[in-house]
C-alpha cells in the first residue's frame, strides 16, 4: 500500500469517527425536543429490535413535545416500553396510535450530568483518532524499515499525519463545545 493511499484510508477512518460522534451527540437531549433524540431507541417488534423511524413517524409539533405515530397498532405497547426503558428519562403517554413524549426542562444538575457524558464521549473519540494516527505511524515505521520509503518521505508523511490528527481533534473540541453550549442554554 502506498503512503498516499494509507493517508487517504486514515483520513476516511477519522471522518467516520467524527460522524459517529455527531450521531451520538444528536441523541443527547437538551431542553428542546428534537426527533434525533430518539434515534438510538429501538423497539422489539416483529421478533427483532428496530429503530423507531422504521415502525413509526416521529415528529416535533412543539418545542417541548415529540410525537411518535406508530403505524401498526399492535406495536404501540412495544414502542412505549422501549421509550420508557431508554436512558432519556422520559415519560410517554399513549393516545391511540400516537405516543406523546413531553420533554421536561432540564434541571441544572441534569445539565451538568449531560456535560460529563459529552466530555466522556469526546475523550473516547479523541482516543480513537489517536489510535488511528498510531496505526499510520506504525505503517510509516515499517515502510521505512523495509526501505519502501525514504527518511524524508517518512518525516513529511509523519508531519502530514500529525497535522491531520490535530485538525480532527480540533473538530471534536468544537463539536463538544457547541453541544455544551446547547445543553447549558435555558
Amino acid at each position: 500500500m502506498s503512503i498516499d493511499s494509507k493517508l487517504i484510508s486514515i483520513k476516511s477512518k477519522m471522518v467516520n469517527t467524527i460522524e459517529s460522534l455527531t450521531q451520538d451527540l444528536s441523541s443527547i437531549r437538551t431542553g428542546r425536543a428534537h426527533v434525533s433524540m430518539l434515534d438510538l431507541v429501538k423497539a422489539e417488534v416483529y421478533g427483532q429490535k428496530m429503530p423507531l423511524n422504521q415502525v413509526a413517524t416521529v415528529s416535533t409539533p412543539e418545542s417541548q413535545l415529540i410525537t411518535v405515530q406508530v403505524w401498526d397498532s399492535a406495536n404501540v405497547k412495544f414502542v412505549d416500553k422501549a421509550l420508557r426503558e431508554s436512558d432519556l428519562n422520559i415519560n410517554p403517554t399513549i393516545d391511540g396510535q400516537i405516543i406523546r413524549v413531553p420533554i421536561p426542562k432540564l434541571s441544572e444538575e441534569r445539565r451538568l450530568d449531560l456535560i460529563k457524558i459529552v466530555k466522556n464521549q469526546s475523550e473516547k473519540i479523541k482516543i480513537s483518532i489517536r489510535n488511528i494516527r498510531r496505526e499510520g505511524m506504525d505503517f510509516l515505521k515499517v515502510s521505512l524499515k523495509e526501505k519502501n520509503i525514504t527518511e524524508d518521505d517518512s518525516k513529511k508523511s509523519s508531519d502530514d499525519l500529525q497535522e491531520l490528527t490535530d485538525k480532527f481533534i480540533q473538530e471534536v473540541d468544537k463539536k463538544i463545545s457547541d453541544k455544551e453550549q446547547e445543553i447549558l442554554k435555558v
